[in-house]
């Protein structure tokens, strides 16, 4: 693992524990040049996924992003933490199931479905930028298909 203050490529492992959800390993690191002690995070990944954008265009899956979209949406909600890595961690197992190739409409909807389930705000945040809102009427109607529960 590279050391991430000097980039050297040679690390120790001073201690491994599961993380809080079980759903990764936490590796406390020290850096055979410098010294200096890091943590990385190890977890499952069940296939490399590709990403099919709107456009044609594919890109490696890449966690980090679907991370800051729910971050965003979860912003200043009372939501633990642990709750919203459960669910990235079931978007992307759920992607992941699908074979090798998914697009951004799966990903956008699979963001929705869990959100709706975990905080309605959170769900209503992340549509207007999904679904693209223009009108406050857009907002009127995500809003009352939550009120209904549907």
């Amino acid at each position: 693992m590279r050391c991430p203050f000097c980039a050297h490529e040679a690390s120790q492992v001073k201690d491994s524990r599961p993380s809080e959800d079980g759903a990764s390993i936490r590796r406390r690191r020290q850096c055979e040049a410098c010294g200096a002690r890091f943590t990385t995070f190890e977890r499952v990944q069940l296939r490399d996924l590709t990403v099919v954008k709107k456009n044609g265009e594919r890109e490696p899956f890449d966690r980090s992003k679907l991370e800051r979209s729910v971050a965003i949406a979860c912003r200043k909600r009372d939501i633990p933490a642990e709750r919203i890595e459960r669910l990235i961690t079931s978007i992307q197992r759920q992607l992941e199931t699908r074979g090798d190739e998914v697009t951004t409409s799966q990903i956008g909807e699979a963001v929705m479905d869990g959100l709706k389930a975990l905080d309605h705000v959170a769900y209503i945040r992340f549509a207007s930028v999904y679904k693209d809102f223009s009108e406050p009427g857009d907002f009127a109607e995500i809003a009352g298909a939550v009120g209904d529960g549907s």
